[in-house]
C-alpha cells in the first residue's frame, strides 16, 4: 500500500471506470504492452504527488502474481523531471505521468516527447489537458481536489498494468501495424519534431538534433536564432519552425 494515498473503495452502485474510461486503458494497455516487447523501459513522472511515481513503478517491476513477468519500470522524482526524461529515456520508452493538466513539468515533457521517440500516458483528473497532449489520456471526469488520494488514480495504473499483462496473453496483439504510408508522397519524409542539441556556429547554417530517429544535422538558415532544447519542426532536413509557445490546460 503507497503511503498518504487510500486504495480503490468507490462507493456501493458507483462505477469508476466509465465506457470512454475503459475503452481509453483498453488502447493505452494495448500500445504499452507493444513497447515493452520491442525492449521499452517506462519511466513514471509525478511532481505534485510523488508516491504516485513510485507506486506506478512497483506495480510494474514487481510481478506479484505468479507467473506473470517483471517489466521494466523507473520512478523519476528529482527536482527536475524534463531533464531526467530527456536523459534516461531512448526511443520506444514509455513516459507516464500522474499530474494536473496545467503541471508544467508534465506539459514541458509531453509536447517534447516526439523528439525523443517516446510514447506518453498521462493519468489525472479535473480539467483535461489539450486534446492530443499525449499518447494516451487516462482521465476522472471530476471536480473533487480530494481525487489523487482517494484511490482512483491507483485504480486506473492498477488496471493498466493488468490488462498490459492480458495482452502479453495473445501474442497476435504484440505486432503493432506498419505506420510506413503515413509519410509525404513527394519526399518520402514526414513533419517530425526535433529538439536541439548543438546550436549552430557562427559560420554554419544546421544544428545537430534530436529526433525518434536519433540525433542528425538539421538545416536551420530560415530561422531567426536556434538554442539547445529549442523545439522544431523538421520537414525533408529543413526546420521550418520553432515552438516557443509552451502547451496550455483546456477541455478535451
Amino acid at each position: 500500500m503507497t503511503p498518504g494515498i487510500q486504495q480503490p473503495n468507490p462507493p456501493i452502485g458507483e462505477n469508476p471506470i466509465g465506457e470512454e474510461l475503459a475503452a481509453d486503458l483498453a488502447s493505452a494497455a494495448l500500445g504499452l504492452a507493444r513497447r515493452f516487447h520491442a525492449g521499452a523501459t517506462l519511466w513514471v513522472v509525478s511532481p505534485q504527488w510523488e508516491p504516485h511515481a513510485h507506486h506506478v513503478a512497483v506495480e510494474f517491476v514487481h510481478p506479484v502474481i505468479m507467473g506473470k513477468r517483471a517489466l521494466p519500470a523507473v520512478s523519476l522524482v528529482e527536482p527536475d523531471p524534463v531533464s531526467q526524461c530527456r536523459v534516461a529515456s531512448r526511443p520506444g520508452d514509455v513516459i507516464l505521468a500522474v499530474a494536473a493538466a496545467g503541471e508544467p513539468d508534465v506539459l514541458d515533457i509531453v509536447r517534447r516527447a516526439a523528439a525523443w521517440g517516446t510514447d506518453t500516458i498521462w493519468i489525472g483528473a479535473g480539467p483535461r489537458p489539450p486534446a492530443g497532449a499525449a499518447t494516451h489520456v487516462l482521465w476522472v471526469d471530476s471536480s473533487d481536489p480530494m481525487v489523487p488520494a482517494t484511490g482512483r488514480f491507483v485504480l486506473l495504473y492498477h488496471l493498466l498494468w493488468e490488462l498490459t499483462h492480458v495482452v502479453f496473453e495473445h501474442p497476435g496483439l504484440l505486432t503493432a501495424d506498419d505506420p510506413a504510408d503515413a509519410v509525404c508522397v513527394t519526399c518520402s519524409d514526414e513533419g517530425r519534431l526535433a529538439e536541439v542539441v548543438s546550436a549552430p556556429g557562427t559560420a554554419s547554417a544546421t544544428a545537430l538534433a534530436r529526433t525518434a530517429d536519433g540525433t542528425e544535422h538539421v538545416d536551420v538558415s530560415i530561422l531567426e536564432s536556434v538554442a539547445v532544447h529549442d523545439l522544431l519542426v523538421v520537414h525533408g532536413g529543413v526546420a521550418l519552425a520553432r515552438l516557443d509557445v509552451p502547451a496550455t490546460p483546456g477541455t478535451r
